[in-house]
């Protein structure tokens, strides 16, 4: 609109005050501010569009001032000039605002996150996956559309943290890449994954496997160690469980009191890297190792509460610095005794793959491809882990020529 048009000024809208009735100081182009009762302050215009009256509201004063106003109202004659209505315009812009802001990468990230992925792994693991698209790549993808990133552009995202030196979590956030982009098909919001045009673009971590002792003849001194250690009360329980029962580490050390039950002696919970609940029968010298601990413990919601805190497991480093510190660093680690009674249950008790496996709580199949549910082979798991923990205590004991125990009458 011509200068001519703007009949107010800065001074006159800021001294306007309120009244009785609601009234309307006009500056031209069919814009006003209206002053209510109550002292609200409303920039408005009145135009025609089809024969009909309208009013477009262009914002409340002070935040929208005159000059944004003025300029705003300009916008709407340009729209109204070009055959279109300007309220609707407005509307469906603010509609492609929500829209565009509830499909970027990180909108969709995040709901998958929230309502999928917390409610399917552990909190850690949640935790960790998390910080690492927050980290690696929410930076670089975040505000984008989800539908607008390209394989080129999400190599770039993951080529930086492969230039850091952390092959395995980059292949790590491409994974959670893909997960994300699989969501967003299942919710509308996209129509591929691109995570699999970028095969073969990274380069291949090396595979540091835990250190473990699987020689039996090699278990003894490990086995005294742990029955000779020093340390705190729960970092030596938590040791002495460790072969015993041999879960994930993290799953030990976020053992919860309420996940037990010692009458029976079965521990029910959740494993970190599988969908389906585990039961893990308890063999005697667990139960014990528990009952003991339990009247140090018991008030927590953790059976191994960390040193400073109740509210908290114990840290993730405690078991392997313990192993250090008993001089074993570089020969087994916490994720070490899983490996030990994998390989020796197998090559040297002879118990079968799937008994063992189950109990690792890897996903294990029956011949007609169905996933064993929690509670199957639980009696013959019983007696495998009776066996094993019978059979680590001979070797701790120096008894020689220990035979192997499983004889097959009950698979």
């Amino acid at each position: 609109m011509a200068h001519a048009s703007n009949k107010l000024s800065a001074t006159t809208v800021r001294n306007a005050k309120p009244r009785d009735k609601t009234y309307r100081l006009t500056d031209g182009g069919g814009m006003y501010l209206e002053v209510t009762p109550t002292g609200g302050t409303y920039w408005r215009m009145k135009y025609r569009f089809h024969g009909k009256e309208k009013r477009l509201a262009i914002g409340v004063y002070p935040a929208i001032g005159l000059a944004d106003a003025r300029a705003a109202r300009d916008e709407a004659r340009k729209l109204l000039a070009q055959g279109l209505d300007p309220s609707t315009t407005k509307r469906i812009t603010k509609e492609l605002g929500k829209t565009s802001a509830g499909n970027t990468f990180k909108a969709v990230a995040t709901e998958w996150l929230e309502h999928i992925h917390r409610h399917e792994v552990v909190p850690d693991h949640y935790k960790r996956n998390k910080s690492r698209l927050t980290r690696d790549a929410f930076p670089a993808l975040g505000h984008r559309p989800i539908t607008d990133i390209t394989p080129p552009e999400l190599l770039e995202c993951l080529r930086k943290i492969e230039k850091r030196g952390h092959l395995e979590t980059a292949h790590r956030v491409k994974t959670l890449c893909g997960q994300v982009f699989r969501y967003a098909i299942s919710t509308g919001r996209a129509e591929r994954d691109l995570t699999p045009d970028l095969r073969g673009a990274l380069r291949t971590p090396k595979t540091n496997h835990h250190a473990a002792i699987t020689d039996p003849a090699e278990l003894p001194p490990l086995l005294r160690a742990i029955e000779g250690y020093s340390g705190m009360p729960v970092t030596i329980a938590a040791l002495q469980l460790s072969p015993l029962v041999f879960v994930r580490p993290g799953e030990l050390r976020q053992a919860k009191w309420a996940d037990f039950d010692l009458e029976r002696g079965e521990w029910a919970f959740q494993p970190s890297k599988n969908a389906d609940p585990l039961v893990v029968p308890l063999p005697r010298q667990a139960v014990a190792i528990l009952e003991e601990i339990q009247r140090l413990t018991g008030r927590s919601e953790y059976v191994f509460p960390g040193a400073r805190s109740s509210q908290r497991p114990m840290s993730n480093a405690t078991i392997k610095a313990a192993l250090d510190r008993m001089g074993f660093k570089g020969e087994m680690t916490a994720h070490g005794f899983r490996a030990m009674a994998r390989t020796i249950l197998a090559e040297r008790l002879g118990y079968p793959e799937q008994y063992i496996e189950q109990q690792l709580a890897h996903k294990v199949k029956d011949s007609n491809g169905r996933a064993y549910n929690r509670t199957t082979h639980l009696e013959q798991r019983r007696e495998m882990l009776q066996s094993w923990a019978d059979y680590l205590d001979a070797l701790r004991d120096g008894a020689s020529n220990v035979v192997p125990i499983y004889q097959g009458a009950r698979a």
